[in-house]
């Protein structure tokens, strides 16, 4: 493992344990050079998890190109990245879960979305106005006049 402060190759394991989730594993690393630690998670090499894109083309699926997606829809806006890194925990459930090991971009976007509503609503204005694709100002307006309806019934 390559030292993320030297560069240096050698290290030596200082402690070992599961992830939150189970499905990874946790190592703390000490250089063998600068003696900094750093954290490394190991996943086990499965067969990949893929996204059926609109266009029908398939993606691997990438946690962190959700997670950044998410980021920009909560940009300065007051959602703990913990709670935006369970969103994406979901996600990719939501994938293994299936079947056939994979989902189509829609059926992702409705559970982002859905997530996103319950978190934030300014967020989720913000993730569904690039996700849906709005045409014009008039797609945009409904979308907010169901939010709106959506609070006034509570």
């Amino acid at each position: 493992m390559k030292c993320p402060f030297c560069a240096h190759l050698d290290d030596k394991v200082i402690d070992s344990r599961e992830a939150r989730v189970g499905d990874s594993i946790r190592r703390r690393r000490e250089c063998l050079k600068c003696g900094r630690r750093f954290t490394t998670y190991e996943r086990i090499d499965e067969i990949p998890y893929m996204v059926i894109k609109k266009d029908g083309s398939r993606e691997k699926f990438d946690r962190q190109k959700i997670l950044q997606g998410l980021l920009k829809a909560c940009e300065k806006r007051p959602v703990p990245v913990p709670r935006l890194e369970t969103i994406v925990d979901e996600a990719e459930a939501f994938v293994s879960e299936a079947a056939e090991r994979e989902r189509t971009t829609t059926e992702m976007g409705e559970l982002l979305m859905s997530r996103l509503k319950r978190l934030d609503k300014v967020a989720y204005v913000r993730f569904a106005s690039v996700y849906l694709d709005f045409k014009d100002v008039k797609e945009f307006m409904d979308e907010l006049k169901g939010l709106l309806k959506d609070r006034t019934r509570k």
